[in-house]
């Protein structure tokens, strides 16, 4: 295989090439305080969470205004807008948040979104990454069945790698993620015993989920959406080891159709999703751009909140 040798070997060079290393500077964010663990939580502590990572975002806006961090100060800002909760939240690197949207305690069903890469504080409320995604997938639900109990959870819980990053070519930061989904889903279950799950899962973040869907084999995970996804490092949905069911989806406008869907040493992550050898649920994308799956109005908006929603005999096939 020299030519998979040659395009992997040249992809990872590129990409060491053009991720310029940081100037070396000390983070100047503290890290987050303590908080209720997820197993432990009442109504009182989920609330007491919520106060928690407030003040730490607080205390993060204060650190980005002294030190004229403009971009992650309007960020900040909003993210302390009346009704944002977030379950946790770190401003250290790029940094790490978790939202929730809709009510956890009651809701039947619970959406994860687990974005790819580039996603980051300063962006995350942007329409094309994981804030603005998951508050668009709220409201396309809120409109499809105004009268059921659903929330969505945006899951910035990991270090999403750049596009022009050598990690974006390895599941080193997948598994990483992988292993913080899975506390996620098992401390949500405990708050609410009751909800059926749904991953949704955007291009690299399409291998966060691949690594953690043995891990969350117990709980009530009933679909795993993969789309523009690279590939996950294995050859087919059944070899996830989930009892989900699994979807594939890519839009036509997508680039990462480009992408050699190969692995080697270590590199590129295997089977296209959307290929009839991976052996996903196929569902239509449309024909949006890569960073537009949750695009209000968007055909693959409307699928995915289907498949959120647990209403797949409506969701069209590709």
């Amino acid at each position: 295989m020299p030519g998979v040798r040659q395009s992997l070997a040249a992809v990872s060079l590129l990409a060491a090439g053009s991720a310029a290393p940081a100037a070396g500077h000390a983070d100047p964010y503290a890290a987050p305080g303590p908080l209720p663990a997820l197993s432990a939580l009442s109504a009182p502590a989920l609330t007491a969470r919520y106060q928690t990572t407030e003040r730490d975002i607080g205390r993060a806006l204060a650190t980005a205004k002294r030190v004229h961090d403009e971009d992650r100060a309007r960020a900040l800002s909003a993210f302390l807008g009346s009704g944002r909760r977030f379950l946790a939240f770190d401003p250290r690197g790029s940094g790490r948040a978790v939202e929730v949207v809709g009510d956890l305690e009651h809701a039947d069903r619970i959406a994860v979104v687990v974005p790819g890469a580039d996603n980051t504080l300063a962006n995350y409320d942007s329409p094309k990454f994981v804030g603005g995604g998951t508050r668009a997938l709220y409201q396309e639900a809120r409109g499809n069945a105004a009268h059921s109990r659903f929330a969505v959870i945006a899951w910035l819980g990991y270090d999403s790698p750049s596009t022009l990053s050598p990690g974006v070519l390895t599941g080193r930061r997948a598994e990483d993620g992988a292993r913080g989904l899975e506390r996620l889903l098992t401390g949500i279950h405990r708050v609410n015993g009751n909800a059926r799950f749904a991953l949704l899962c955007h291009s690299y973040g399409s291998v966060v989920c691949a690594k953690a869907a043995p891990r969350i084999g117990p709980l009530p995970a009933d679909d795993i959406a993969l789309f523009g996804s690279p590939g996950t490092t294995v050859d087919t949905a059944a070899d996830l080891g989930t009892p989900a069911r699994v979807w594939a989806g890519r839009a036509k406008g997508d680039w990462m159709r480009y992408v050699p869907n190969v692995r080697f040493a270590g590199l590129g992550f295997g089977t296209d999703p959307v290929s009839p050898r991976f052996g996903a649920l196929r569902f239509d994308a449309g024909t949006g751009p890569h960073s537009a799956y949750l695009k209000p109005g968007s055909r693959a908006l409307r699928n995915l909140t289907l498949i959120a929603l647990g209403r797949t005999a409506e969701v069209s096939r590709a």
